[in-house]
């Protein structure tokens, strides 16, 4: 394969813009609200009275825990079968068709669509991004890892603010496009994100390169797993590493849950509606930069270990105003304060994770892979014990509440970690 082409990069990085339409407008912006207000307050599943907010986050610990299953032997495959391409066709078509299919999704008769085709495409969008992610060290040389992976993630943040622009007029002003009401265009939008999706991955599955394939059999299967299992072993002796990856778990069940889930709150708690939301998503992507950027400020004089424990100390925050939010507005600072931690506490966790394994360069793969399969069982964890709670306490405020926990958890085993705090000055003699 030929490294560092300028052509196969922007493609590459297409499939970040296709792709991160689900992830801003579905996950974050408009089903949860759609969801919501389209179903019964309670919902008889298997006999079982079950709160719609309870519902949706069960969806979404189901559609985690099948990706969590699936992805050491996603890693295995796409090291070793030569197939990634393929599996990356795969996973999106049945991403972008489920998402279409949202679109049958009407109200209370269609509920078990609804859920059935947001968890499809859940699962196709993270397994999509899988294959995505091993190409990266196929398409450009080490020292660039930084720089095309950053022009991902700007193609998808453009891509997604674009469509989720369009998806907002459509919403505020449906007249405008022969539509009856914000029900008909919220459901055209689920169609729009589907045609997207797969639409502008044709860039990168043209661009992309192919690879020698090799036979499937129960070797390449179970590669990923005898990796995740080497790392576990090797893990045992490393306490800090332990420790830190402990923490992470814990404060990632509270950030991916949040994250997930805010959305729902804020319609059934304080009756958002749609365009609300995407306004307020739209105010989260801006400020999610700023805390980026201002959090990687503070590493750098300070230390990870200080930035990582300021940002939990935040989230903790949240948690406690959001348990007492009554208005809109109240909300809406809320809301910046999640944008101020949201992106930071993720690039710092992964560099972070980066500084600790830098002994274990040759097997930083397995170290990820590892450390990816953690994150989805972290969203299970959070979504799973925010539905439960919200079901047996009748109320998601509670939920919110114990979130706080995690973070809690987070911050006390993350003080026993070493080796990331601030740099200390080398001395120079003369």
């Amino acid at each position: 394969m030929e490294i560092n082409n300028k052509r196969t990069i922007n493609g590459w990085a297409f499939f970040d813009w296709a792709n991160s339409a689900y992830a801003l407008v579905i996950t974050t912006a408009i089903f949860p609200n759609y969801y919501i207000s389209q179903t019964d307050d309670f919902i008889n599943v298997l006999g079982m009275e079950i709160s719609n907010s309870s519902l949706y986050a069960f969806s979404i610990s189901g559609a985690y825990l099948v990706t969590s299953m699936l992805l050491p032997a996603l890693s295995g495959m796409a090291d070793y079968s030569g197939r990634r391409l393929s599996f990356m066709k795969i996973f999106t078509w049945v991403g972008s068709i489920s998402c279409m299919l949202l679109f049958f999704f009407k109200g209370m008769p269609q509920v078990a669509i609804g859920l059935i085709f947001f968890m499809l495409a859940t699962i196709g969008f993270e397994g999509g991004k899988v294959f995505y992610n091993s190409y990266l060290p196929l398409i450009t040389s080490e020292e660039r890892y930084d720089s095309v992976s950053a022009r991902g993630f700007a193609f998808g943040y453009v891509g997604s603010v674009i469509l989720l622009l369009a998806n907002l007029t459509m919403l505020l002003h449906p007249e405008w496009f022969g539509l009856a009401d914000q029900g008909i265009a919220a459901r055209i939008s689920f169609v729009m994100v589907g045609l997207w999706w797969i639409g502008f991955a044709q860039i990168p599955f043209r661009r992309l390169p192919t690879e020698l394939k090799h036979k499937i059999n129960k070797d390449i299967l179970g590669k990923g797993l005898k990796e995740i299992r080497k790392v576990w072993r090797d893990l045992k002796p490393q306490k800090n590493i332990r420790r830190f990856l402990i923490s992470f778990f814990c404060y990632s069940a509270g950030v991916q849950t949040v994250i997930f889930l805010a959305a729902t709150f804020a319609e059934k708690e304080l009756s958002f509606g749609s365009t609300e939301l995407i306004v307020v998503v739209l105010i989260l992507q801006i400020v999610a930069i700023a805390g980026a950027y201002l959090f990687a400020f503070v590493s750098k004089h300070l230390g990870n270990k200080v930035s990582l424990i300021s940002m939990l100390v935040i989230w903790i925050i949240i948690c406690v105003l959001a348990y007492h939010v009554i208005t809109k507005m109240q909300f809406y600072v809320v809301a910046g304060l999640v944008g101020l931690v949201m992106g930071g506490i993720q690039a710092l966790s992964r560099s972070t994770y980066s500084k600790l394994i830098d002994e274990h360069k040759e097997e930083s793969t397995s170290y990820f892979s590892f450390y990816e399969v953690l994150e989805k069982l972290a969203i299970v964890l959070g979504t799973f014990s925010f539905g439960f709670i919200d079901q047996i306490s009748g109320g998601m405020r509670n939920s919110v509440l114990m979130l706080g926990v995690y973070f809690l958890i987070g911050i006390l085993i993350l003080l026993t970690v070493k080796g990331i705090g601030p740099r200390k000055p080398q001395l120079t003699y003369s």
